[in-house]
């Protein structure tokens, strides 16, 4: 996790490098769902790497939002879920979610 000398004053920018990567936030849009399997979240996002997937969920965890569970199984089981800072982006979510939807409808009305 990062110090709190390491993130930049504003709180804007702060939340930017958190999450400003695109894949970021398709893996907690997917976690607010529920725990899930590697393979179960990359399925879900769609169109990444095992290796893109792999370093964000890395940089997740070591950012304190995704909590990473390996089961002492064979073959290994992992699963991934959110942390409660993780599940705090979901206000964030929600306000994309919506402003997404609003500029669909203002474009598709003015393509009519």
């Amino acid at each position: 996790m990062p110090t709190l000398e390491q993130l930049p004053a504003c709180p804007v920018e702060t939340t930017l490098t958190l999450i400003s990567d695109k894949w970021k936030m398709l893996i907690v849009r997917d976690l607010l769902d529920g725990t899930k399997r590697f393979g179960e979240l990359r399925r879900s996002i769609g169109n990444i790497s095992q290796k893109v997937l792999t370093s964000n969920l890395r940089q997740m965890e070591e950012d304190g939002l995704v909590n990473r569970r390996v089961y002492a199984e064979v073959p290994p089981r992992v699963e991934y879920s959110l942390t409660d800072t993780g599940r705090s982006l979901k206000l964030v979510v929600d306000a994309m979610w919506q402003w997404g939807e609003q500029y669909k409808e203002r474009l598709a009305a003015e393509l009519d």
